[in-house]
């Protein structure tokens, strides 16, 4: 009878043990989420399980561990991917009560997926530049997506590849919506020509730029601050046709096992206070919360030409693969 008892309490001190802690795929940069994972501990007792992964890694692991998964939430990464999760039935319906409190265009996020996903922060696409490495080649800033087409950037330009990227994919489903899908296509096989590399990661053109790998990126204009706060001279701008914006987001994964504390972690990351943890090590896009304050590195929406962006129809997973596949096709197969 002791040792039956003896393996109740050991079996009960285990579950409450497990009932403290929380398994979050987190795909911000990897400053943010430590940041989060030790103020969130040392807050509220809990234990963040971290893993550190890109938005297209992290929905490939979703996939391979739906019968049985191992994760309770998803953090940050562009929003597509998100999308794409809910759609495939790999995520969580939740209506936070926090929703009336964040940006329209969070709300929209929430709608758009059945409440299985919800925007946590914005930033817009643009161009990165070195102006040590422009005023050494007698480069002009380009101001406009058809500037990236002159002959005189070839090899210079940067932008990661849209198979790998959530930001990449973000450009294509922009220039589709800017211009038409052909002339979008036809618009980046002259791209294609001025390429020099396309990097597996979003953040590895800016960071080129900064360095002087390169002379220009495509990049989401709020990764440039932090480089720059490093002294590279790395400015940014928004293209003048217009540009599209991510929408990073969150998602509780359906059959969580710590279901509880990941509602809560959830509830926590909407607030004022956890979504300052963004700006709080360098990462400048704007929060989804209204009452979160906005630091002045953030980019200022109402100066950039936004398009009106279709988060739905492009975040759809058979979109996202028929548009990658015919830029496998059409582009990069082709000779730079």
């Amino acid at each position: 009878m002791k040792k039956f008892l003896c393996a109740a309490a050991l079996m009960g001190l285990s579950a409450a043990a497990s009932a403290q802690q929380v398994n979050v795929i987190c795909s911000v940069q990897a400053d943010w989420c430590n940041m989060i994972a030790t103020v969130y501990a040392r807050t509220t007792g809990v234990k963040i399980n971290l893993a550190l992964k890109g938005s297209g890694e992290a929905l490939a692991q979703l996939v391979a561990e739906k019968e049985n998964p191992k994760t309770d939430v998803w953090f940050g990464g562009t929003g597509d991917p998100h999308l794409q999760a809910a759609e495939s039935g790999l995520t969580l319906e939740y209506k936070s009560p926090s929703l009336p409190q964040l940006y329209p265009w969070a709300q929209q996020q929430a709608q758009q997926s059945g409440y299985k996903t919800v925007g946590i922060y914005s930033g817009p696409l643009g161009f990165g530049y070195n102006t040590e490495l422009l005023k050494k080649k007698k480069l002009a800033v380009p101001m406009t997506w058809a500037d990236l087409l002159k002959p005189e950037y070839k090899g210079d330009i940067q932008v990661a590849n849209p198979a790998s990227s959530g930001t990449a994919y973000t450009m294509i489903a922009t220039l589709v919506q800017l211009m038409g899908e052909d002339k979008a296509f036809d618009y980046l096989k002259g791209l294609h020509k001025n390429v020099g590399q396309y990097t597996r990661s979003g953040t590895g053109p800016i960071k080129a730029v900064a360095r002087g790998e390169t002379a220009v990126s495509i990049s989401f204009v709020h990764d440039a601050p932090q480089e720059k706060m490093q002294g590279f001279p790395v400015e940014t701008v928004t293209p003048a046709e217009g540009t599209g914006a991510e929408i990073g987001s969150m998602s509780i994964i359906k059959g969580a096992r710590n279901l509880d504390q990941a509602k809560k972690f959830y509830e926590w990351a909407l607030t004022p206070a956890a979504q300052a943890f963004g700006a709080a090590s360098k990462q400048y896009q704007l929060p989804s919360n209204k009452a979160t304050v906005v630091d002045a590195n953030v980019p200022d929406f109402k100066k950039i030409k936004l398009i009106n962006y279709d988060y739905k129809k492009y975040g759809e997973s058979s979109e996202r693969r028929r548009l990658i596949a015919r830029w496998e096709k059409e582009v990069n197969s082709l000779p730079r």
